[in-house]
């Protein structure tokens, strides 16, 4: 897979979640938070594990692991948002993620053939 467009972009939305981290931890929100770290950084991690496989099936399966960290992080993002948590502006992660969402659905499809 080399350095693809979906690394980088895993990559630079780990970056944005730490930041946003940070900034929900500054006002004080610790409900949420951990769960948008912790689901919102391993995308790009089960990403990157998916490129050094050489067995397809293993591959796929980290694609699809990293496919269900990426909608539960949307599910977090959207929860902030909707229960009004925070007053940050989520819409540009929340974008980021959606992108990210179908970068993974696309590149799933195409290794199974769809």
């Amino acid at each position: 897979m080399g350095d693809s467009l979906i690394q980088q972009k895993t990559f630079e939305f780990a970056l944005a979640v730490v930041r946003l981290y940070r900034k929900l931890q500054a006002r004080q929100e610790f409900m949420l938070s951990p769960q948008l770290l912790r689901s919102g950084t391993s995308i790009g991690v089960k990403v990157e594990q998916a490129s050094a496989e050489r067995d397809h099936r293993s591959f796929l399966a980290k694609l699809s692991a990293a496919s269900d960290d990426a909608r539960e992080t949307q599910y977090w993002l959207r929860l902030l948002k909707e229960a009004k948590l925070t007053d940050i502006d989520l819409t540009p992660e929340l974008n980021q993620i959606n992108e990210i969402i179908q970068l993974l659905n696309n590149l799933t499809d195409a290794n199974l053939g769809k």
